[in-house]
Parts: C-alpha cells; sequence; structure tokens
C-alpha cells in the first residue's frame, strides 16, 4: 500500500511539473491595454526591435515607452477607450505597467542580447506573437526547455539579422549546415552551456 502510495504521489507530481498550471504554458496575463502582436506584427509589419529596443543590447528586452506608442497613436485610434491608458500615462508622465508574460524565476540568469547575438530567433522562446491577438506564454520556460537548446544549439541557430523573422519555412532544410557553422564561428560549446554556473550565478 505505502509502495502504490508513493508511486501514485510520484505520478501526480510529475504530471503537475509538466502540466499548464504549473509551467503557464498557454495562460493569459492580464494587461492594462489589449495589445495585439497579431495586428502590430502580422498585420502592421512591425519588427520586434521597435517596441522592445532593448534587446539587442541588453540582458532585458524591454518594455516600450508611451511615446512609442504614441508615435502611431497620437495620429490614429486617438479617441479609442482601450488606448485610454495610453493617453493617462503620456498625459501624467509615468510609464504603463505591463505585466510579464515570459518571467523567470529571480534565481535565473537570462541575457537576451547574447542569445540575439548568437542567432537565437524570438519565435524560439516566445512562440509565434504573429499569431497571437493577446499575447500568452508559447513555451514552458522550465529548466528542461532551455537544457534542451542548451544542450543542441545547432537547430535553434539562424543568421543574427533574421532573428525577428516570425515564419522561417523550410529555411532550415535549404540551410542544414549553418548551426554547426555559426557554433564554429561562435566558439559554441555545449558542455559549457549546461554549466550550473551559466544560469545560476
Amino acid at each position: 500500500m505505502v509502495i502504490v502510495l508513493i508511486l501514485g504521489s510520484l505520478a501526480f507530481l510529475s504530471g503537475h511539473a509538466e502540466s499548464s498550471f504549473a509551467t503557464k504554458r498557454g495562460w493569459v496575463q492580464e494587461q492594462p491595454v489589449p495589445f495585439s502582436h497579431e495586428h502590430h506584427v502580422a498585420g502592421l509589419g512591425l519588427d520586434c526591435r521597435y517596441c522592445h529596443a532593448s534587446v539587442e543590447n541588453s540582458a532585458h528586452a524591454g518594455f516600450p515607452p508611451t511615446h512609442t506608442c504614441m508615435t502611431c497613436h497620437s495620429q490614429l485610434y486617438t479617441d479609442a477607450s482601450e488606448l485610454a491608458p495610453v493617453r493617462q500615462s503620456m498625459a501624467k508622465n509615468l510609464p504603463i505597467r505591463w505585466n510579464r508574460v515570459s518571467a523567470l524565476p529571480d534565481y535565473v540568469y537570462f541575457n537576451h542580447s547574447i542569445h540575439i547575438d548568437r542567432g537565437i530567433a524570438c519565435v524560439e522562446c516566445h512562440g509565434r506573437v504573429d499569431r497571437m491577438p493577446i499575447t500568452f506564454r508559447a513555451k514552458p520556460f522550465q529548466m528542461e526547455f532551455c537544457l534542451g537548446c542548451h544542450r543542441d544549439p545547432a537547430p535553434h541557430l539562424r543568421p543574427p539579422n533574421m532573428t525577428t523573422v516570425m515564419d522561417w519555412g523550410d529555411w532550415q532544410e535549404k540551410h542544414p549546415e549553418y548551426g554547426a557553422e555559426a557554433m564554429a564561428a561562435h566558439n559554441i560549446e555545449p558542455e559549457k552551456l549546461v554549466s550550473c554556473t551559466t544560469c545560476h550565478r
């Protein structure tokens, strides 16, 4: 009976760890403004870096300052009720308090700029945001997810100037050698990437 109880508990915990409840995969985070990546990225063709301007040179991708939003919205949808928080933010000179969708625990070190520099596309971690009218967490962001890429980076590498491209089509089939070449060029060594101190400092 004790063995059955222990095995049942382990099975439950294992299932729980992979569940969307634990990983928050697919969960939507409420935002002060109902921002649609689908509209802005797929519809209007905005590049990720237009709003997340520090992603190439900082550990954090950053949220857009209000004046970035108002570049367009001082002219378009100027009376839309959904954009009232943006107008108030501009008038009061206070930042909009966006809620993180892809937050990592405090004990995990992550640097966006090194990943972008090496050619890890945004879609690898954030999914097809160009298909998200409301942004949700596309990947589990558990340790195993990160280690999967760190153990075998080559299939995930792209030219750094194309990291914000959402639809890769058959690019990898046409350039099967690129990943290995990029690893050699950047001296990417998986055995170092899986060291505990890479992410836990």
